[in-house]
Order: structure tokens, then C-alpha cells, then sequence
């Protein structure tokens, strides 16, 4: 009998009978083994580096990409113009977001604001380009005349649903101003605001804040704050509602001018700016990711601190 050729009989196995002395055939089946052996090991080690090699060809762009953070740059932001960062703001516009109606001066909380975000986005100033867009019109579905819009627009739900928001850069509290002479400069409480005459800026969250007041007269509604505050001053309204910093900076403008006081918050929910952008922008994120970035370095503090201090405090009417 041969044997089993898995387990040959060793060739160097000595006995005195014939039979167990090494054969021709004991050789081979031994030879024809290491040669199998070594060929099924040179088969396994084929295949580990084939492996291998596969393991690395699948690693390697995970190592080149580059990563979502690092592709805000001028070169790959898909603005109006190439280079170039289109920003938007109504006109007018009004202390101390911005100064004397020159969005471009650099003045003013939110035009300092732009210019902080297109300086983290990698433009210099040089290459930001201002337009005038109305208040309502920036917020209307469809194509848009800027890359961002800067105007003290306050994220809603329902805004959402037709352009997209930043990260919030300032959260705000409506407040009511007046002039002494008004009925209004002698409130110090809701209930005394609902037999009053109120105004506002035409599609803002002014507007919400004075109708939830619930006052017997309807609201009045204006194309601009400018607007409204002319009719306070000449009497047809009894007091603004507008946004904390604005309605400082009105009253400051007036002669006899006077903070009531500010609204509290409609359903408790905090009101907070954010920069305007087409929806589904290919901007969004990276315009939002330098609105968190001044954020942590402490920049949109450093502006508050410098264009918003003046606005000071008022009581909260209740």
C-alpha cells in the first residue's frame, strides 16, 4: 500500500526489513509534496498582496479629499461673479446697522458684518460688491440679485420655506418707541398699549410682535422704517414697534424721542438675524460656517460691542 499522500512516510526512517528501507516512490510522493507545498504557498501569498494592494487602492482618496471645510475658498464658491461677493441691503438703511446709507463704508454692525464674513470667505474688500434689494423682495422665492443679503432679517419658519438662513448672527427683541407728546410715552404695560395707534416696516417681524399686542386699532404698515417714523413724528401713529438696536437709534433721531419698552417674545421664542441667501444656495454652508468661525473668535462680540453698546436697555412690558 502506498500510504496516505497527506501524511508520506518519512524518508529517513531506518529498519533492518527491506520493505521499510526509503523507495523510488516514497521520493517522489515526498518531492511532489514540497513542490505542492511551496506552490500553495506562493498561491496564499499572491493573494494576501493582492489584497493588500486592493485595501490601499480603496484607501487612497480617502486620504487626498479635501475636505468640506477647506473648499470655501474665492477660487471655488459659486458666486454671481467670479471673484467677486454680491451683497444686498435695503434702502434705506439705518443706524447702527449701517451709517449714513453707505452700506460700502464698512460702518455699522451689519456692514462691518459683511465684510468680516467675505474677509473669512478669503475677499478682499475690494472685491464685494453692494445692491440695493427691498426689504420684501429679498425674501421672494426665486432668483435672486445677490449672493447674501444683509437687511436685520429674522429667521422664521415660514421664510424658510422660500430662501435660505446663516447660522444666526444676533438674536433681537422687539421693542416700542414713541416721542413725549404721544399718548404712548406714558405706558409702562401691555394693557396700555391696545387702545394705541401702532406702526411698522411692511413685512417684518415688527409686524408680528405689534399684532400680537392685540390693540383695538389695526396695525399700520409702512414701506420703511423711515416712513414710520415720520408718520410718529407728525402724529398719525402713537408709537413704532421695531427691532431693540433700531428702535434706540429712532428714538435718538427724534425730537423728545423715548423708549417704552420692549415686547416680550411671541410664544417664547427667541428672534434671531440671520444673513439671507437663495434657496438651496451653494453658498449657504460655507457663509454659515464663517458666521459660527466669528462667532468662536470672538468677532461678532467685538461688533456688537462696538456698533450695538449705545442701544442700552429697556424694561420688558408685560
Amino acid at each position: 500500500m502506498l500510504g496516505d499522500l497527506d501524511h508520506p512516510t518519512p524518508l529517513n526512517f531506518e529498519c533492518d526489513f527491506i520493505g521499510c528501507q526509503p523507495s523510488a516512490l516514497n521520493t517522489w510522493l515526498a518531492t511532489d509534496r514540497r513542490v505542492r507545498d511551496d506552490a500553495a504557498m506562493r498561491s496564499v501569498l499572491a493573494s494576501v498582496v493582492t489584497v493588500v494592494m486592493f485595501a490601499a487602492a480603496c484607501a487612497a482618496p480617502a486620504e487626498t479629499t479635501t475636505p468640506r471645510s477647506e473648499r470655501c475658498t474665492t477660487d471655488s464658491l459659486k458666486t454671481m461673479y467670479p471673484g467677486v461677493l454680491t451683497v444686498g441691503t435695503d434702502q434705506p438703511v439705518y443706524p447702527p446697522w449701517y451709517m449714513g446709507d453707505n452700506p460700502a463704508s464698512g460702518e455699522g454692525f451689519e456692514s462691518a458684518l459683511a465684510y468680516a464674513v467675505a474677509g473669512h470667505l478669503g475677499y478682499r474688500r475690494d472685491d464685494v460688491r453692494w445692491v440695493r434689494v427691498p426689504f420684501n423682495a429679498a425674501l421672494d422665492p426665486g432668483p435672486k440679485s445677490f449672493d447674501i443679503n444683509l437687511s436685520e432679517f429674522s429667521i422664521t419658519q415660514q421664510r424658510q420655506g422660500a430662501v435660505d438662513f446663516s447660522s444666526p448672527y444676533f438674536d433681537v427683541t422687539q421693542a416700542v418707541v414713541a416721542v413725549k407728546t404721544s399718548p404712548a410715552a406714558n405706558v409702562h404695560d401691555l394693557g396700555g398699549l391696545k387702545s394705541l395707534k401702532l406702526g411698522v416696516q411692511v413685512g417684518t417681524t415688527s409686524y408680528t410682535a405689534a399684532t400680537a399686542v392685540g390693540a383695538s386699532i389695526p396695525v399700520s404698515v409702512y414701506n420703511t422704517n423711515g416712513d414710520a417714523k415720520m408718520a410718529l413724528n407728525t402724529g398719525e401713529i402713537d408709537a413704532l414697534v421695531a427691532d431693540l438696536p433700531t428702535a434706540f437709534a429712532v428714538a435718538g433721531e427724534l425730537r423728545d424721542g423715548v423708549i417704552i419698552g420692549q415686547l416680550p417674545d411671541v410664544a417664547g421664542e427667541v428672534e434671531q438675524f440671520g444673513i439671507v441667501l437663495g434657496k438651496n444656495s451653494p453658498l449657504t454652508r460655507c457663509v454659515s460656517s464663517a458666521v459660527d468661525a466669528l462667532r468662536t473668535n470672538g468677532t461678532l462680540t467685538k461688533l456688537q460691542q462696538t456698533w450695538l453698546s449705545d442701544a442700552g436697555k429697556a424694561p420688558v412690558l408685560s
